[in-house]
Formats: C-alpha cells, sequence, structure tokens
C-alpha cells in the first residue's frame, strides 16, 4: 500500500477542452495518464490530486470525468484548485459522490484524510505575497487560505500521526524563494513535504523538489512529471 499524487489533470471528457492545443507535450494525455495509473497503482493504494482535476463549472458537468477517475484504481483524495469550478459546498459534492456510486472518493477542505500512518492534508492556497504585490482582495483570500492550511493542521494533529503531509494547489515558493508566512506555520506543525501544482511552463533549469529550511516542495503538476503519478509515501 503506497500514497501517490499528481496534480493538474485538467480533464476534458465532461467539457470539450483538450489541453494538447497547449502544445505536445499534452498529446494524447488521458491515455497516458490512465495508462501510467494502472501500472503503478493498486485498489489499496491512495492517490492525492491537488486541485484543477476537471474543466466543468458544475458537478453534473464533471460526472464523466469521475466515472473516468472512479474506475480507476486506488482511494482518491481532491483539492480544489483555480479551475475547479465545479466545486461546491463540501456535503453536496459528497452527497453526488454517493449518488453516483463513486467509491473511495474523499474531499480535503478544513479538514484532513488519514491514510494508513500519514494524514493528508491541504487547501488550494493563493497568490504570495513574498513573490508580488497583492491587492487587498487578492490579500484577504490569502489570509483565508493560510487559515485552510492551519485548520487542515490542526484536524491532522489531532489525529496524533506523526507524519503529516501537505498538498497545495498554488506554489508556495517561487524564484528561489519561500512564501515566508507559509513556511513558518508547515514548520510550526512539523510538516517535512509539501506537494503543490498549478505551473505548467517551468524553465528546463527549474529543479522539482527543492529544500527550504528543511521543508521539502514537490511540483506534481502532471506535464511536469510525464503524466505519472509520484510517490510520496510507501
Amino acid at each position: 500500500m503506497a500514497l501517490y499524487t499528481i496534480s493538474d489533470l485538467h480533464l476534458p471528457l465532461g467539457v470539450d477542452k483538450p489541453m494538447d492545443v497547449f502544445g505536445k507535450s499534452w498529446e494524447n494525455y488521458v491515455y497516458r495518464l490512465e495508462e501510467n495509473w494502472r501500472a503503478k497503482i493498486s485498489a489499496a493504494d491512495c492517490v492525492v490530486l491537488p486541485g484543477d482535476f476537471c474543466w466543468a463549472i458544475n458537478l453534473e458537468e464533471a460526472k464523466k470525468d469521475f466515472e473516468f477517475l472512479n474506475a480507476l484504481p486506488g482511494i482518491k483524495v481532491l483539492l480544489k484548485g483555480n479551475h475547479d469550478y465545479w466545486w461546491d459546498t463540501l456535503s453536496k459534492v459528497e452527497n453526488f459522490m454517493t449518488a453516483c456510486g463513486y467509491r473511495d472518493m474523499h474531499f480535503v477542505q478544513n479538514n484532513c484524510f488519514v491514510y494508513e500512518n500519514t494524514a493528508v492534508c491541504g487547501t488550494r492556497f493563493w497568490q504570495s505575497p513574498t513573490f508580488e504585490h497583492l491587492s487587498a482582495h487578492d490579500m484577504k483570500i490569502y489570509q483565508r487560505e493560510l487559515g485552510r492550511v492551519e485548520l487542515s493542521l490542526q484536524a491532522a494533529q489531532k489525529t496524533e500521526l506523526k507524519d503529516i503531509v501537505l498538498f497545495v494547489h498554488y506554489p508556495p515558493i517561487l524564484n528561489g524563494n519561500a512564501d515566508a508566512a507559509f513556511l513558518s506555520l508547515v514548520q510550526k506543525y512539523g510538516v517535512r513535504d509539501v506537494y503543490y501544482g498549478h505551473l505548467h511552463s517551468v524553465p528546463h533549469t527549474f529543479e522539482r523538489i527543492q529544500t527550504f529550511e528543511d521543508v521539502n516542495f514537490h511540483l506534481v503538476s502532471c506535464n511536469c512529471i510525464g503524466f505519472d503519478p509520484v510517490l510520496v509515501r510507501k
């Protein structure tokens, strides 16, 4: 049994918006994702999807994308991304999954998910004031998302598990720097690994794993990892 992650699938099955318009690296990406997933993931494994799951704007429109995900092996844990317009209240999303008969689908927001001996935490996060000047509106969202990071970490702390892994959609590092408030917060709760997505175009010199003050930050956007889920814990 193992924990994996892969972000930003941008599935187009419910909406005709394929990603291959963005270049050759996206050609046949749904097929490649499924092939890699089935070759690696077993029914007992868990895969975390840190945002931008599909292009649908509501749950009904996302049905074909969830049918695809449901048919793949493993437990799935989803977080919200900036393009997940289908994401509703947790109760509505969970009721929809139950009504459709989708199994082993879990959603993290202001909570955590326990898999084996690991607490899976996360939120969407937001643009960072460490990297750029934010408007008052963006700053308000950023502060709210920091609060959601802490709520998730507090939920993990209550489990008394020592292994806490954090997943966010927006990158908490950029241009060789880490978001100061974010880094301080994850250190407070003993987090050693943070996984993020959102970025699709990075320089060839970009290091997919970077470490700041003993915290490892892993970029796992699907096209940056060859549409192949990354091992988190084994």
